[in-house]
C-alpha cells in the first residue's frame, strides 16, 4: 500500500517528468520541423498536443491540489494556477508558434509549482532537529 505522503510525492514527480517532455517534445518538434519537414510532421500533429497536454493538465490538478491540502502554501498553487490557465489556453489557439509559446510557459509555471511542492513534501519528513 502507498502510503499518502508517498503518493503525494509520487505525483509531484509525474508530473514534473510529464512537464520535462514536454518541454523536450515541443523544442525538438520546433527543431525537427526546421531540419526535417517531414518527421516534424508527425511529430506535431494537433492529436498529439491535445492529449499529451490534457494529461499534463489533468495530472497538474491532482498533484497540485494534493500538495496544497497538505501544505497549504499558496506560492505552489498560484503558480500552478497560471500555468494550467497558459496550458489550457494552447488547446484553444491555432496549432503553431502561438500554441507552443502558451504550451512552453504553462507547463514551465507548473513544474516550478511542482517543484516547490516536492520540496515542501521532502522538508516535512526530514526529522526535526
Amino acid at each position: 500500500m502507498i502510503r499518502p505522503r508517498m503518493s503525494r510525492d509520487l505525483f509531484d514527480r509525474l508530473a514534473i517528468g510529464l512537464s520535462a517532455l514536454c518541454l523536450v517534445h515541443c523544442a525538438a518538434s520546433v527543431l525537427l520541423v526546421a531540419v526535417l519537414a517531414t518527421a516534424g510532421g508527425a511529430l506535431l500533429h494537433p492529436a498529439i498536443h491535445e492529449i499529451g497536454l490534457g494529461l499534463a493538465i489533468f495530472l497538474a490538478i491532482i498533484g497540485l491540489g494534493r500538495g496544497f491540502a497538505q501544505h497549504r502554501r499558496p506560492v505552489p498553487m498560484l503558480l500552478g494556477a497560471i500555468g494550467i490557465a497558459l496550458m489550457s489556453m494552447a488547446l484553444f489557439v491555432r496549432h503553431g508558434p502561438g500554441e507552443v509559446a502558451y504550451t512552453m510557459a504553462g507547463v514551465t509555471f507548473v513544474a516550478i509549482a511542482h517543484f516547490l511542492n516536492r520540496r515542501e513534501t521532502v522538508a516535512s519528513q526530514l526529522p526535526l532537529a
